[in-house]
This record gives C-alpha cells, structure tokens and sequence, in this order.
C-alpha cells in the first residue's frame, strides 16, 4: 500500500499537473475512496477552460462525479454511511453539514455550513484529496454516499451524475408525467438524461436541440426517445421555438429544459416555447455573463421559472436504480475512457476541442494503465 496518492491537478486554465500527495490517515468518522472513475461534465469543461472559476482560486483536483470502492472506513463512520470496506459508493458533490435546520428539513443542498465540495476544493486544504481524478479521494465525515452494484461496468456505474440530473430537472424540478410535450435545449449528455427521464416519465412528445456539430449527440437522443431534433446553427437552422409551436398547434411544450452552456439566446427561446402555465428549468451554467432574461413573457405567460441547482439524493437514487436495472441501453452514451495520465486530453475531448472525436459521456479512470 502506497503512502503516497497520484492526482491530476489543474494549476490554471488549460494545464492539468500530475501531482502527488501523502495518503491521509483515517479514523473513526471519516474513510478513503479508491477512485473507479470519475465522469466529465461540461462544468469541468469550462473550469478547464477558464471560463468558470477554480474554487477558491487555488490548485485544485477536479472531478465531482467519483465512483469508486470503499478501501478504508472507520467504525463511526461505516455504521452512519451503512457501508464497510468493499463496497461501491458514488458520491454526491457538496458535504452538509447534516445538523443545521435546512439540512434537518430535507433542504440540505442549500446548507450554509456545507463544507468542502468535491472537485472545486484546492489542494491547500487538508487533506488536498477532495476531487475524483486522483487515485483516492478522502471521504469527510459529513459525505453523501450512494451505493451502487459492483456488477456494473463502471463506465455505466459512473453515469449516476449526468442521470441523476436528468431526472430532478426533467421529472423532479420540470414536472414532466404522462402525454407532456418536452422540449429540451442542448444535446449533451445532460440532454439525452433528460430524455431518458422524460420518456420513463411517460412524455408524449420529446423535442431535442442542438448544434450541426452536434448530428451525433441528436442521433442518440433520438434512439433513447427523442420524437424530433433541431439543428439550430449553420445552412438549414431551424427554430426550435417555431418547432414546438407546429407540433403543438400553437400552444407550446409543457416542461422546457434550458440547458445549453454560457450561450444566452437559449434563455428566451426557452420562455417563447413553453406553454401559458407551462415550466421552464434554467440549468445551462453561463459562466457568470449577463444574459437578457424577458421578465415580462414571464408574467405575461404566467410561467413557472425553476433553477436547477446540482441533483439532489433523490435525483441520485432513482438514476442509480435506472442505470441497475438494464432498461436503456447507456452503454450507447460512454464514448471515451481515459487514464490519469490524461484527464487534460479528456477535457479537451469532452469539450470538442480534439479533431475527429464525438464524445457524449467521457470518464477518467485513475488506475488505468
């Protein structure tokens, strides 16, 4: 057993350092994860790219998404978390503090005593083991677990994040349920999860957008039940908003998922689309920019307009349960799997920016060799 743990650590934007760091010492509340994979979002993408911000500023091991094996748990803490060594967890992104009154009401991802989060923590706070790409991350005692059939692939056991999403913004936040219209703005994985939760919803129609660039991420969402794609870019651009109207006879999509990101025209497209009454869930980051956000077709279209933070343990539960039970056939939507050596070529890859690559869901696996 090694003392020391390889870690991929962005240092700025663009540059990703292979780092070392001592292997923390466990007690009785607190455990080590021997990280399986860790899945790429688009946030990673633009942290990467300098278009959202590291953290605290400081280096940092990114990866909020880990899966991996419980390697060591101390007594305290196995008995709260219901696991012992052996076991296979994903973990959920922030770390509640579990006592205070929103926590105690169900609301813990508004916690304000939260602690650190994985994947935006920098390195000079102790343990520095706070992100997935790294051999082990350091589970605090406060730490959100799921456990998850060791049985699975883990390129389909890792996707419990980008699902988990798809299912609190499409069902949980959007209210999608039998015969809806759906339209969802952006065809990344997020995009196709929130298909996929739709269509287990019971949605009638499903519309998808998506860039020329995007021809095969549409291809996708159709197989797991898109009814139409939009192209919105290049020589024959459509306009979803005008789509969903034709399909609606004028009426507009019940539940509209914004989810495309730092882009801004998506935003009123969302509002034009849905429906007088209907929801819209705004989840494409956008790095901070102003965006013009029409109050006025909000109220004049009485619109219910939701943000979605992150997924909730609920969100994470039913799409852990969805990924075990074989249903859909995922393995369709990992496209790449990368070692540690490369976490900034997965990046890079993830974000279109390797030519000849079509990726839809990339993970890094720290012990691939």
């Amino acid at each position: 057993m090694s003392d020391q743990v390889r870690a991929a650590v962005q240092t700025a934007p663009g540059t990703i350092e292979l780092r070392e760091f001592p292997r923390p010492a466990i007690g009785a509340d607190d455990g080590l994860l021997r990280v399986e994979a860790n899945g790429i979002c688009g946030s990673d993408v633009e942290m990467f790219r300098g278009h959202m911000r590291m953290g605290s500023g400081k280096p940092v091991i990114p990866g909020h998404e880990p899966l991996g094996i419980v390697e060591e748990v101390g007594e305290r803490a196995a008995a709260r978390w219901g696991v012992e060594p052996g076991d296979r967890v994903a973990l959920e992104v922030i770390v509640p503090c579990r006592a205070c009154h929103d926590c105690l009401t169900g609301r813990y991802q508004s916690c304000r005593h939260r602690g650190n989060a994985h994947g935006v923590t920098g390195t000079d706070v102790a343990p520095s083991l706070w992100g997935g790409m790294a051999e082990h991350l350091y589970l605090a005692p406060n730490a959100v677990l799921h456990k998850v059939d060791r049985d699975l692939p883990a390129e389909l056991a890792v996707m419990f994040n980008p699902l988990g999403a798809g299912v609190r913004w499409a069902v949980h936040l959007g209210g999608v349920g039998l015969g809806d219209t759906v339209l969802v703005l952006g065809a990344g994985q997020r995009g196709i999860a929130s298909v996929i939760a739709a269509r287990a919803a019971g949605a009638g129609t499903i519309v998808v957008t998506g860039l020329e660039s995007d021809v095969h991420k549409l291809e996708l969402a159709r197989e797991f039940g898109a009814d139409h794609t939009v192209v919105v870019d290049g020589e024959g651009a459509e306009d979803p908003v005008e789509t969903v109207l034709d399909l609606t006879g004028g009426a507009g999509a019940d539940v509209v998922l914004e989810l495309t990101p730092m882009a801004a025209a998506p935003l009123t497209q969302a509002l034009r689309a849905a429906k007088h009454g209907g929801t819209v869930v705004l989840a494409g980051l956008k790095g901070g920019r102003e965006n013009p956000l029409n109050t006025d077709l909000i109220i004049n279209r009485a619109l219910t307009v939701r943000g979605a933070y992150g997924v909730d343990a609920r969100g994470y539960a039913e799409a852990i349960a969805i990924i075990e039970s074989g249903r859909f056939p995922l393995e369709k939507l990992h496209t790449h799997t990368f070692g540690l050596d490369d976490t900034a070529l997965a990046l890079r890859t993830l974000g279109g920016d390797e030519p000849g690559e079509r990726a839809v869901h990339v993970s890094v696996h720290p012990h691939l060799r």
